[in-house]
């Protein structure tokens, strides 16, 4: 076979060469400047969701919180928020972004990723509103429910729009940013809540005030964003594709702006094709076929968090610390936080060398194992030892999470076709927060003292539960790393089993290695 061969057999499976493909990572990351500061900067907006996270997984502590929320009184005539209302906050924010998810992908279908994302600006600007405002747990309800739609339309838009605009050799280093700015986010909202239980425990609104800061910038990135050129093709505007392409592409050397837009619309058309001939061109086509595997690829490493652990270590971390008996709740999620920081670090350096599979099953195993000692913990004699031994698997839980997670949005917004992309996102997205109401509503249970009081014993459910979720990793998830759009749609399209994505060769594989031999030989 011929490079020309090569060539045209690619061309039928909708791939072509950029002439970028043999670029080391850094090199990639020169060449293409501007559009991996596009990734980077588009990412920080996580740091809102994390810091609203780490916000209401440390609030419910706070004395002064409690004392304006309380709704129920003890025997010794302490006042303590209650079991529903605690479960009615958690749930009512994974509602909203059940809702935030799913709504979203049509209008940023229709619209665009930046409309989309003025939309969920909008928002979360009312939700802040909400929560400055909020004096009794109703109207924080309130707020939980705007928060949580302006969260799920980010957690489902901002993925889609870094898959699209990344370079291809780096995407999965710079989709992962969204999940190192998540855990700044959660980090600084922990010491935030450290710092006023220490210094003010009766003042709980500064927190909540310093979220307009992250608002304000967001709007300000947002503004310079380039739009998506892929979406823009899907809707057959070449030109502003071109525009957008120019913006993303500026100081690039070599950069043959019309042959990028050619390759572009050779994988759409080819999309669309393959979608006419199977009869699988609406957007519900992610529950069928071939499209119905990838939106299940797509949202199981995120549902796996639900299932082993998420809500009882993230959502009500403090809560559950503090509940168990230590001494410093807030203390411990500062740390956990920080390690989560240095974890994502590396995680992200990682991510397009090792690949995302090696990522996403080791980190799951290792939350899975970290569930099973934490319930042994709650079965044995209680010691000075086991709070040290809690903490140390806590942290080694958190580690895990931060891996799975950072693999997880890569996933969300990349396993899927570019046509159903944003509805596979948001379907798979919230099909995790629709767990996530489930386990809020019974964690506040489980932990809480005066409910069912099962303290460390909490970690058989999650070990129970979150088995086959670990299991099924290891036989669902695929590597992505290095493949094109185009690729990943080949190899789908050719039923290989998720485990050996990594081995099999793609046409633009054999149109390389063509390319390199005949260059050997002259």
């Amino acid at each position: 076979m011929t490079s020309k061969d090569a060539a045209a057999d690619a061309a039928v499976r909708g791939q072509a060469t950029t002439g970028y493909e043999t670029l080391t990572l850094w090199e990639t990351v020169m060449t293409f400047k501007v559009s991996t500061a596009v990734c980077f900067f588009a990412a920080f907006s996580a740091a809102t969701d994390g810091y609203q996270i780490g916000m209401n997984s440390g609030i419910v502590a706070n004395k002064g919180f409690i004392r304006q929320f309380a709704t129920q009184t003890t025997a010794d005539g302490s006042r303590v928020l209650a079991s529903p209302v605690l479960a009615g906050w958690s749930s009512i924010q994974s509602v909203g972004q059940i809702v935030g998810m799913v709504s979203l992908s049509f209008i940023s279908s229709r619209y665009g990723r930046k409309v989309a994302m003025y939309t969920y600006w909008f928002i979360l600007a009312c939700s802040i509103i909400a929560e400055c405002l909020a004096r009794d747990w109703q109207v924080w309800l309130v707020a939980k429910l705007l928060a949580g739609i302006g969260v799920g339309c980010m957690q489902s838009t901002l993925p889609t729009y870094i898959s699209e605009v990344a370079p291809v050799r780096i995407r999965g280093g710079l989709l992962m940013l969204y999940s190192l700015w998540w855990t700044v986010g959660t980090f600084f909202a922990y010491i935030a809540m450290q710092t006023m239980n220490r210094q003010h425990p009766d003042e709980y609104l500064t927190p909540i005030y310093t979220q307009w800061a992250q608002i304000g910038l967001m709007l300000v990135i947002y503004v310079f964003l380039p739009e998506s050129p892929a979406w823009c093709v899907t809707r057959g505007d070449m030109a502003r594709a071109k525009r957008e392409l120019r913006k993303l592409h500026r100081g690039v050397r070599g950069f043959d702006l019309d042959k990028q837009l050619e390759i572009m619309v050779l994988a759409a058309e080819h999309e669309e094709a393959v979608a006419a001939e199977q009869k699988r061109v609406p957007w519900y086509s992610i529950f069928r076929g071939v499209d119905g595997f990838r939106t299940v690829i797509a949202l199981w490493t995120n549902l796996s968090q639900q299932f082993i652990g998420l809500t009882l270590f993230s959502t009500f971390g403090t809560y559950f610390f503090q509940q168990a008996g230590l001494p410093d709740p807030f203390m411990i999620k500062c740390i956990t936080s920080s390690i989560n920081i240095a974890t994502i670090i590396v995680v992200v350096g990682l991510a397009d060398q090792v690949g995302r599979r090696w990522i996403a099953c080791t980190a799951t195993t290792v939350m899975w194992l970290c569930c099973v000692i934490i319930g042994i913990l709650g079965v044995t004699t209680r010691v000075e030892a086991t709070n040290y031994v809690l903490v140390l698997f806590a942290c080694f839980w958190n580690m895990g999470m931060t891996a799975n997670g950072a693999a997880g949005w890569g996933f969300i917004g990349e396993i899927s076709s570019q046509r159903l992309r944003p509805y596979t996102a948001g379907f798979g997205a919230a099909c995790t927060c629709v767990a996530g109401v489930a386990m809020g509503q019974l964690t506040p249970y489980m932990v809480n003292q005066n409910q069912w009081n099962w303290g460390l014993k909490t970690g058989w459910f999650y070990a129970g539960v979150g088995l086959p979720f670990m299991v099924g990793m290891w036989l669902l998830i695929p590597e992505t790393a290095r493949r094109s759009a185009a690729e990943l749609d080949e190899l789908f399209e050719r039923k290989i089993k998720p485990w050996r994505f990594h081995k099999t060769e793609t046409a633009t594989q054999r149109l390389l290695k063509q390319q390199k031999a005949e260059q050997a030989e002259e």
